[in-house]
């Protein structure tokens, strides 16, 4: 029998599809009784779609009657391919009822089986990425019933009737082909209705179909896995591959060994993982791929977003975590169709669908921009989510996510200027805002002149200036502070929103010297957005710190030191500063260069606590030391006593309370958040005990994470 001839009135160029079919046929199994069994008929087909994994119809491994197929010891069948026949083993069972999720829950007639052994020694299908609707050029394909050595001129074509599905006992008629598998019938239309894709050809499905797959010869993907027949006419009906996004946990078949907590991330990351190291220009016995196949069938559509570029992309996505709720994926899609309703009828589970949910029909040009839009944001986000975690996970992750916004830059020296500025600053989670004053000159009265300008912080350096006030002249503190606080309600609250539900990012405000005593803690701002919002205190409900206006051009080595050495302490230790002095000697006498020795030789546990003013004296001065000396954090109150009068019983009851909270802290990077709760405490009436810590001021310098450059032109990251 001749090879079959693509659909009348389609596009196909059977030469230019004979690649993508042999490639296709290469990697369609027959499955069957165990290998050695004497029953060796063809129960269905599958498709090798990741290394050791192939996909097929649940219904192929259970026989006629509806029961399980025999199987040797331990559920062991056989997958026929490439000459011989493998064990292996079902392991997801999607056609199974999920208990939790009550009977009327749908459910998908796909199985995977898994290879026991050469999973590294076989091809992969590529399963599409985007839902199919219309098929004009497509063919589907069948297993062997027998693991037949290849021999040119072998093909399985074969016409039967009866049966409702496209299972059942079929052998071998006609003549040449080239391989032991090969298309054997060619799709004359398609399209998606509720209960899947249907199909009609020239002849019948043959038996044994089930589980096979369906080819998009356009697109150069598998888009279906062959399901049944109808009994006295030519169509068939086919399961979308996009059915396999609703495989969870629950299709694990019992005693079987599963691929995780998400097993549809995983067992893509395989497929995308697989096919991209394929093309591997120096690897041993290189040959054609699946790519080469869509590079001979799209060559000269014009793509600018081609089979080259999905094909890295979705390995760069594959090599990222899944996102953290599937209704990221639709927000990103969104946001860059520029619609705010869901993409489109199909859900979205990981970032790989949301690729392929762009594919609009767009010119190439818009097409080519979505794609770089939306990378673009998945790669902030990932960024993002591990951006304060520790470890060497979440280090891989942040490296990936790097690889690719490199990529996305790459991509992007083509789009233009217009768009490039469209696509970023992406919308990002940020973990902090930032309000900065600058300090500029002495006006008339011998007043000091400020600027200031507020910025998101989304960790290690990086900000984004979201408002500021420049002027020649400036305007004094008070007034500047004025001018912060009619806005940072509304921006601390967008902020919040764009961190994720329930979020209170972190207020970390950077003076310069002279202005250690603001008590940030009790700045009051607006409580919603409403125009008569109430105002309250910002210090009990969000974490806010204070941070030196003077630490911003490099990091001292001391600082860094002094940084490392604490963070890496389990239990941090009050180092009361200045050190008290000595009974009958005049206050004061010889107290700086007793600070200064304290401060050098404390060890890395210490924190410095001060119970004078910082605006002045001793306390300025001592705070000074402490930040020359590389200390990144410390405590006082904002309204701490002068040198004129010694320390009182209330300065016990501050040191006290500092003790007590460092004792307890369990490292320096809680204390933002302990301090937040203490100041709540001390803001309601009934806790007494925690009056001491209603001004309290928190120092807290992180140079991993140092202020931004003030004033520049654009948004900016600051320099490490």
């Amino acid at each position: 029998m001749a090879p079959p001839e693509p659909p009348a009135g389609g596009r196909g160029d059977r030469a230019r599809y004979a690649q993508l079919l042999d490639h296709a046929g290469r990697t369609t199994v027959g499955l069957r009784a165990a290998p050695g069994a004497s029953a060796a008929r063809l129960w269905g087909s599958g498709v090798l779609i990741a290394p050791g994994w192939v996909l097929t119809c649940a219904h192929v491994l259970a026989a006629g009657d509806g029961r399980r197929r025999e199987t040797g010891p331990d559920g062991v069948f056989g997958v026929a391919f490439g000459g011989r026949v493998s064990p292996a083993r079902l392991v997801y069972d999607m056609s199974r009822p999920d208990p939790a999720a009550g009977p009327a829950a749908p459910r998908a007639d796909l199985a995977l089986v898994r290879l026991l052994e050469g999973e590294a020694e076989h091809p992969c299908a590529w399963l599409s990425d985007q839902p199919a609707t219309l098929l004009e050029d497509a063919y589907i394909f069948r297993g062997h019933e027998q693991p037949a050595p290849d021999r040119t001129g072998e093909r399985v074509v074969r016409d039967s009737a009866g049966g409702s599905g496209a299972d059942g006992e079929a052998g071998p008629r006609g003549a040449p082909a080239a391989g032991p598998v090969d298309p054997f019938i060619a799709v004359r239309f398609g399209a998606r209705d509720a209960r899947g894709l249907q199909f009609g050809s020239d002849v019948r499905v043959t038996p044994g179909a089930s589980g096979g797959p369906l080819l998009d010869c356009d697109r150069g993907e598998v888009v279906g896995i062959v399901k049944g027949r109808h009994q006295h006419d030519h169509v068939g009906l086919a399961v979308p591959v996009t059915a396999l996004r609703g495989l969870g946990p629950e299709h694990l078949a019992p005693g079987a060994e599963g691929l995780g907590p998400d097993p549809y991330h995983a067992l893509m990351g395989l497929h995308d993982r697989w096919h991209w190291a394929g093309q591997d220009l120096g690897r041993a016995g290189a040959g054609p791929t699946w790519f080469d196949a869509q590079h001979a069938i799209m060559a000269g559509r014009g793509r600018l977003w081609g089979v080259q570029e999905r094909l890295q992309a979705l390995d760069l996505l594959a090599r990222l975590p899944a996102p953290r709720d599937p209704l990221v994926v639709e927000t990103a899609v969104g946001e860059v169709l520029e619609r705010g309703e869901r993409p489109g009828a199909w859900s979205l589970r990981t970032w790989r669908d949301g690729h392929g949910a762009l594919y609009q029909g767009s010119d190439p040009y818009t097409e080519l921009r979505a794609f770089v839009h939306y990378l673009r944001i998945v790669a902030q986000l990932t960024a993002d989510e591990v951006r304060e975690v520790p470890g060497e996970q979440a280090a891989a992750v942040r490296e990936e996510a790097v690889r690719l916004a490199e990529f996305v830059q790459a991509k992007a020296v083509v789009l233009q200027p217009q768009d490039r500025r469209r696509i970023g600053p992406v919308r990002r989670r940020p973990r902090s805002v930032l309000v900065e004053f600058e300090p500029l000159f002495y006006g008339e009265g011998g007043h000091e002149l400020y600027n200031w300008s507020v910025s998101e912080g989304y960790g290690q350096g990086q900000w984004l200036r979201v408002d500021v006030q420049e002027s020649a002249g400036g305007v004094p503190f008070e007034q500047a502070r004025e001018q912060v606080l009619r806005r940072l309600g509304g921006r601390l609250l967008r902020a919040d929103g764009d961190a994720g539900p329930g979020a209170r990012v972190r207020l970390e405000v950077a003076v310069p010297e002279g202005r250690w005593h603001t008590a940030v803690g009790q700045w009051e701002v607006a409580a919603s957005t409403r125009r008569t919002a109430r105002l309250r205190p910002v210090g009990p409900g969000r974490a806010v710190i204070l941070r030196d206006q003077g630490r911003r051009e490099q990091v001292d080595p001391a600082w860094l030191r002094r940084w490392q050495g604490i963070t890496a302490a389990a239990e941090l230790r009050a180092l009361r500063v200045p050190p008290p002095t000595a009974a009958g000697a005049r206050p004061g006498a010889g107290s700086a260069e007793a600070v200064w020795r304290l401060l050098e030789t404390a060890d890395d546990r210490a924190l410095p606590a001060l119970c004078h003013t910082v605006a002045d004296g001793v306390g300025r001065d001592a705070v000074g030391v402490a930040l020359d000396t590389g200390f990144p954090a410390g405590l006082w109150p904002a309204r701490g006593h002068g040198q004129e009068r010694e320390c009182d019983a209330s300065c016990e009851e501050f040191h006290r309370g500092v003790r007590e909270l460092l004792q307890g802290s369990g490292g320096v990077a809680r204390l933002p958040e302990l301090v937040r709760q203490l100041r709540a405490k001390a803001a309601e009436a009934a806790e007494e005990g925690a009056h001491w810590a209603r001004d309290l001021v928190l120092l807290y310098d992180d140079p991993e994470d140092p202020i931004p450059q003030l004033f520049t032109d654009r948004p900016q990251t600051s320099p490490r």
